[in-house]
């Protein structure tokens, strides 16, 4: 499992590949190939590349070939961006032919180098292909480019009182493109689940140049193989996808949330049930936060959601987001379920905060959001993000956080921190290992020790959640 998930994090997109040496055998990028590309793209500005053809300012590939973290770093010298289909298609068609690795790139917000070459490979940036294709507003299906930022598509349905079915803390730069390239989940995945159900149809250029078009707009359609579902989360694989048909679920007409603070990690998941038997239909988020994790991001000024008297004693927190149709209704649910939990025999929580207004409500998503913004001003993060079963989040972090301190890592000159923080209605943690620098010990201590952990419930499964 683990050998098979790096290779998939970090390797190109091989055309035609038998396996995974096969990058070591591709072509590197000439002038005639800049040439060629500078003939097929509409725009000359859509070419930027180091080569004496083009002689783009080498430091205008750095946004490219670097991630956001700064932890991995490519040496393409071409970065082309497409502004229709049929120029992705003349592109890998060329490279198929000339054994030209290609990295397929959305908005670069990932965290594990998926979006970095890992040589001089051509970069094929989607950020060109912006267009909304349709919308309607009847059935709430939307047909978009694949390099659509996400923020901007919930901003484009808001006006027809829809939603985007997926919220990420990179929506302001995140690609819907790269949100199903890498079956982005995020924070509304409890309540209207994954992009396997959500994603309609696909529009994919494969390995060979070949468009596939199953861009329906369809709910529902039995006619042949669901081959839609095999680039949903393949991390462009199989193929580069450049258009995305979705469904978008009506608005809710009320939200509301409230932070609670429990005394140990073990009431996480019958504080779940309670949750979800008292609220229902209109729970819409369960996100968990450790203390290290709250503690951080109130240090770097994420907000401060509860007062330093609320805190003491709580070893962690958890975030509830309720969506539904009345306000009076759900607010009724809300306060029900604060006092039930207050006035248990056994409380579950040690307080909790409601909020009473739309900036309140904001400021509460804030400190949940900017937990990965508080890491990276704290220090350089190693970044996990996994499948586990809820009762072992705790465990997992304990663990690294021990296999560290065996190896003399933990530290102020080296690891400062471990953290967890993640959607508990589908189990996903992140797992965040604080460094003072990126080092080959560290990365040698945590790899791949987090992918053959063994919690003591379940082996959990690697999942790569990050946005291309």
């Amino acid at each position: 499992m683990s050998r098979l998930w790096h290779w998939s994090r970090r390797c190109s997109l091989v055309l035609s590949r038998q396996n995974s040496t096969l990058a070591s055998r591709l072509n590197s990028i000439t002038d005639a190939d800049a040439l060629h590309f500078a003939k097929v793209l509409s725009s000359p500005t859509s070419i930027l590349s180091i080569l004496p053809s083009i002689s783009t300012p080498p430091e205008e590939l750095d946004i490219y070939n670097n991630d956001w973290m700064g932890k991995y770093r490519g040496k393409s010298t071409t970065v082309l961006k497409p502004k229709t289909t049929q120029e992705v298609s003349e592109i890998v068609k060329w490279c198929n032919d000339r054994r030209i690795g290609i990295v397929p790139q959305g908005g670069n917000t990932g965290l594990v180098g998926g979006s970095v070459p890992l040589r001089d490979e051509v970069i094929l940036s989607l950020s060109n292909m912006t267009q909304v294709r349709s919308f309607d507003p009847i059935s709430g299906i939307l047909v978009a480019d694949a390099g659509c930022i996400l923020q901007s598509l919930t901003d484009y349905v808001a006006p027809h009182n829809h939603i985007m079915p997926l919220d990420l803390g990179a929506k302001g730069s995140c690609q819907i493109g790269g949100n199903v390239s890498t079956n982005a989940g995020g924070l509304r995945l409890l309540r209207y689940g994954s992009l396997h159900g959500s994603v309609l149809g696909l529009e994919v250029v494969l390995p060979d140049g070949t468009i596939l078009d199953q861009l329906t707009t369809l709910r529902k359609d039995n006619t042949g193989y669901d081959l839609k579902q095999l680039f949903i989360g393949a991390e462009g694989t199989l193929g580069i996808i450049t258009g995305v048909s979705i469904l978008t679920p009506p608005a809710p007409q009320a939200s509301n949330n409230v932070i609670l603070a429990l005394p140990r990690f073990e009431n996480v998941l019958p504080l779940y049930k309670t949750v979800k038997r008292q609220l229902s239909e209109i729970l819409s988020a369960f996100e968990f936060i450790d203390r290290t994790a709250y503690d951080l991001a109130v240090k770097h000024g994420q907000g401060r959601a509860l007062s330093e008297e609320d805190v003491k004693g709580a070893e962690c927190f958890v975030l509830v987001e309720t969506s539904g149709g009345r306000r009076e209704h759900d607010e009724e649910k809300l306060n029900n379920l604060l006092e039930s939990l207050l006035e248990a025999d056994e409380p579950l929580i040690n307080t909790g905060v409601m909020a009473q207004n739309p900036a309140q409500f904001s400021s509460l998503w804030a400190l949940r959001e900017g937990v990965t913004e508080a890491v990276s001003k704290e220090g350089k993060a190693y970044k996990y993000d996994i499948s586990v079963p809820l009762s072992t989040f705790k465990e997992c972090v304990d663990l690294t956080r021990e296999r560290l301190r065996s190896k003399g890592l933990l530290n102020e000159a080296q690891v400062k921190a471990v953290i967890g923080y993640g959607h508990v209605g589908d189990g996903n943690l992140h797992l965040n290992v604080i460094a003072k620098a990126y080092t080959p010990e560290i990365q040698d201590a945590l790899e791949p020790f987090v992918y053959e952990l063994h919690p003591t419930e379940a082996q959990y499964l690697l999942s790569t959640a990050s946005e291309l």
